[in-house]
């Protein structure tokens, strides 16, 4: 099992486009559902083979997460186990998939995460425009919540898929589809200042000019998710703010005040990259809870 596991890591690497994140995820995922395989074998004396797994095994290896794992997790090791499944059969290493047919959890509706006005020109004006990390900061931060995009999305970008004279970026998102999204002036001013600065670091590492990662570490390598997430974390303390943000509450802010501000959902459907008009409805529930706030304090019959 080990062994197909691998491969479809790989497949999903070289032919699904999908992100490093959800590629970690997987695999710790499937790691585990082999582990459970291979305790299985040990305690009851079965020999399991890929093609023997069945509907009833991995019900009984989902029933025992609902007592470890979130609703969230388990819909998640579920979803990783019906692709993997799904790959072997269309391969021919088991005649049916196995995880098909199993249900996945209701998930719980959660309120994004979302910052105010007041609170992300907050975090905006944190970063100091009199240093080479301050200013690459600044258009990290003005470029994700000018255009929303995902923070897998931001690492990956290059220099020559942001055409700043007509302030579009392409980026690659979800299952390799590629989109075009606009960004507005600041965050164009922040990049372009940004990128002259960068210029001596970019020619000492070889790149091009016009070419090559957007977003560079001090060492002048390409910027990881995770820097990006320290990175908000920080000036999101420096700023004041009490909630606990990271780069996805940023997106869900753009989408929040694109709604407040009068854009239809299939629009902001369109910037968020969303499969599913149901997966950008969720914002909905926060400008009506928010209306209702105003409500409850402004109404004297309220």
């Amino acid at each position: 099992m080990k062994k197909h596991i691998a491969f479809f890591i790989e497949y999903l690497k070289s032919e699904r486009g999908y992100s490093p994140h959800t590629i970690r995820n997987y695999e710790s995922d499937l790691k585990q559902f082999c582990d459970f395989i291979t305790d299985k074998k040990d305690t009851e004396g079965f020999e399991f083979e890929v093609g023997s797994i069945n509907y009833m095994i991995i019900r009984e290896y989902v029933g025992g997460l609902f007592n470890k794992c979130s609703r969230g997790t388990i819909a998640r090791k579920l979803s990783a186990l019906k692709s993997f499944f799904r790959y072997l059969e269309l391969r021919g290493l088991c005649l049916k998939n196995p995880a098909v047919n199993i249900s996945t959890p209701k998930l719980e509706k959660r309120i994004p995460v979302y910052l105010s006005i007041d609170e992300i020109f907050a975090l905006l004006n944190q970063p100091k425009s009199d240093t080479e990390l301050g200013l690459r900061d600044l258009a990290i931060m003005e470029l994700l919540y000018s255009s929303g995009i995902r923070v897998s999305e931001l690492v990956f970008l290059n220099v020559e898929k942001v055409d700043l004279e007509s302030r579009l970026v392409k980026v690659l998102g979800k299952g390799g589809k590629e989109r075009i999204i606009p960004f507005g002036r600041r965050a164009y001013t922040a990049i372009k200042d940004y990128l002259r600065n960068a210029e001596k670091i970019r020619k000492k590492k070889g790149y091009d000019l016009q070419k090559g990662p957007l977003f560079l570490n001090y060492r002048g390598e390409r910027l990881s998710s995770r820097s990006v997430n320290r990175i908000i974390k920080k000036y999101s303390r420096d700023s004041g703010i009490m909630t606990n943000i990271s780069p996805h509450s940023i997106r869900h802010t753009f989408a929040t005040h694109l709604l407040d501000s009068g854009a239809d959902l299939r629009s902001i459907q369109e910037f968020l990259g969303h499969v599913s008009l149901s997966t950008t409805q969720k914002y909905t529930h926060v400008s009506i809870d928010r209306l209702m706030e105003v409500y409850d304090k402004s109404h004297p019959r309220s």
